[in-house]
C-alpha cells in the first residue's frame, strides 16, 4: 500500500487559491448538457468525480470542448420535449461519484433511453432506493441489476407524467437534488405542476439551497414551502446563462481554515467568502465556536488561532456543514474538553461509513470516541499517539482531515491518492502553508 509520511509540525501560515467545488461543477456540467444554446463553464474542478460526469455526458453524446485548463464549453440537448439524448442506449460507469450518479439517474430516468448505470464496489452499497420509489412514482421504469435498493440500475424508456411525489429526506439531499434537476423534464407543458414532498428530516439542507439557486441561473424556479414541499411549475425549461464560474471548494476550505486556527494562522483561503453559495461555508462559525479568529472577505475567509491558543470543544448539530464536520472531528483533538458532533448520520451512506471510520482513527491517535447512531463524542488524549498510520477507506476526506493531526505529531496517511477525486494536488498545497 502506497503511504504519506507527514513529519510533525508546529504552525500554519499562508493562502490558498481553492479548487472549484465539486458540488458546484457536477450540478453545472448537467444544468449546461440540459440547457438550450452554449455555456461556458470557468473554473471547473479536475478531479475524478468531475471526469466521471465530463465521461458520462460526452457519452450520452453531449458536445463538450475544453477550452483552457478548466474551462470548458457546453452544447446543450434541450429546446425540446420529451427531452433525449443524441446517444439513447449506452452503459454508464460512474465510478463512487455520487454527485453523478444520483442526479444522472434521475435524469435519464425521465429522458425517454435505455441505460444501464454503475460505479465501484462502494457506490454498489450506496442506497439509492428512496430515489427510485419516487421516479417510479412518475412513471419512471428502473430495474435493480443487483441488490434491491442499490446500484447498479437499468432504466427504459416509459410513459412519464407530473403530479405530487414523495421522498425521504434523512438518507442523502442527492434525492431530492435529482428529482429537482430533472423535473422540468417530467412537466414540459404550462399548466403542469409537479409537487415533491419530503417525509423526514431533510439532512444537509445547503446542498438542496445550492441545487435550487443554480437552478435559477439556468432560468428554471422552484418554490418551496419551509423546506418540505417543493413545486416546479409545467412549461418552464434550461437556457444557458452563457458563461458561468464555478465557486472554490467549500469543504476543502475547511482543513486550511483549520490548520490556520489550530497552527496560529493566519491562513486565507481565496475562492469562497461571504456571498458564497455554499452551505460548507459556515464551517467558519463553527470554528469560530471554537474560539478561532475569523474574517471574511467577498471571495475569501481567513483563520488564525484563539487568543488563548487553546481551542474550546463545542456540541454541534452538523447538519448544515455535513461534509465540512470531518474537518471539525480532526480539530476536537486539539480542543480543551469533550467535543460532540450530532446529526451526522449521512455520514454512513458516503465513500464509506465515515461515523466507523473516524472514531476508529481518532482511537488510533489516542483520543477517546463514542459512536453513536447519529453523533461522535470526542475526548482529546493528553498527548497525540505518535507514527499513527491513519487508513482512508478510498475516501478523499479521510485523507485530507488527518493530515490535520501532524500539526502535532507526525502521522502515516494510507493511499494518500484518493484525495484525486476532489483535490489531487491537496498534499502539496497543505505542505506549502505548515511550518516544522
Amino acid at each position: 500500500m502506497e503511504f504519506l509520511d507527514l513529519p510533525a509540525v508546529t504552525s500554519a501560515q499562508g493562502v490558498v487559491r481553492l479548487p472549484g467545488s465539486k458540488s458546484i461543477s457536477n450540478r453545472i456540467l448537467l444544468l449546461a448538457a440540459l440547457a438550450e444554446g452554449v455555456t461556458q463553464v470557468r473554473d471547473l474542478l479536475a478531479s475524478d468525480d468531475t471526469a466521471r460526469m465530463l465521461d458520462a455526458l460526452k457519452a450520452l453524446g453531449v458536445s463538450i470542448v475544453q477550452s483552457g485548463n478548466n474551462d470548458y464549453w457546453v452544447q446543450g440537448v434541450g429546446g425540446q420535449f420529451p427531452l433525449r439524448f443524441p446517444v439513447t442506449a449506452v452503459d454508464l460507469f460512474l465510478g463512487n461519484a455520487g454527485t453523478a450518479f444520483r442526479p444522472l439517474t434521475a435524469v435519464l430516468a425521465l429522458a425517454q433511453g435505455h441505460y444501464r448505470l454503475s460505479g465501484v464496489p462502494r457506490m454498489h452499497q450506496r442506497p439509492i432506493g428512496d430515489l427510485v420509489d419516487a421516479l417510479r412514482q412518475l412513471g419512471a421504469a428502473i430495474t435493480y441489476l443487483g441488490n434491491e435498493g442499490f446500484p447498479p440500475l437499468e432504466i427504459k424508456p416509459a410513459s412519464i407524467h407530473a403530479g405530487v411525489v414523495t421522498v425521504k429526506g434523512n438518507v442523502s439531499s442527492q434525492f431530492l437534488t435529482g428529482l429537482l434537476l430533472a423535473s422540468p423534464l417530467s412537466a414540459p407543458v404550462a399548466g403542469e405542476t409537479l409537487t415533491v414532498a419530503v417525509t423526514g428530516e431533510l439532512i444537509s439542507r445547503p446542498y438542496v439551497e445550492l441545487t435550487i439557486a443554480l437552478m435559477a441561473r439556468f432560468g428554471v424556479q422552484v418554490e418551496h414551502e419551509e423546506w418540505r414541499r417543493f413545486i416546479l411549475r409545467g412549461g418552464q425549461r434550461y437556457r444557458s446563462p452563457g458563461e458561468i464560474f464555478v465557486e472554490g471548494d467549500a469543504s476543502s476550505a475547511s482543513y486550511f481554515l483549520a490548520a490556520g486556527t489550530i497552527g496560529g494562522g493566519p491562513v486565507r483561503v481565496e475562492g469562497v467568502g461571504r456571498g458564497s453559495l455554499q452551505g460548507d461555508v459556515r464551517f467558519a462559525e463553527a470554528l469560530e465556536k471554537m474560539g478561532a479568529g475569523i474574517t471574511l472577505g467577498d471571495n475569501w475567509i481567513e483563520a488564525r488561532a484563539p487568543q488563548s491558543g487553546r481551542l474550546r470543544a463545542i456540541d454541534l448539530d452538523c447538519n448544515h456543514i455535513p461534509d465540512a464536520a470531518m474537518t471539525l472531528a480532526v480539530a476536537a483533538l486539539f480542543a480543551d474538553g469533550i467535543t460532540v458532533l450530532r446529526n451526522i448520520a449521512s455520514w454512513r451512506v458516503k465513500e464509506t461509513d465515515r461515523l466507523a471510520a473516524m472514531a476508529k482513527e481518532l482511537r488510533k491517535l489516542g483520543a477517546g470516541v463514542e459512536e453513536g447512531a447519529d453523533f461522535l463524542r470526542i475526548t482529546p488524549p493528553a498527548q497525540l499517539a505518535a507514527h499513527a498510520a491513519i487508513d482512508t477507506y478510498d475516501d478523499h476526506r479521510m485523507a485530507m482531515c488527518f493530515s490535520l493531526a501532524s500539526l502535532g505529531t507526525p502521522v502515516r496517511i494510507n493511499d494518500p491518492d484518493c484525495v484525486a477525486k476532489t483535490f489531487p494536488d491537496y498534499f502539496e498545497k497543505f505542505a506549502a502553508i505548515v511550518r516544522g
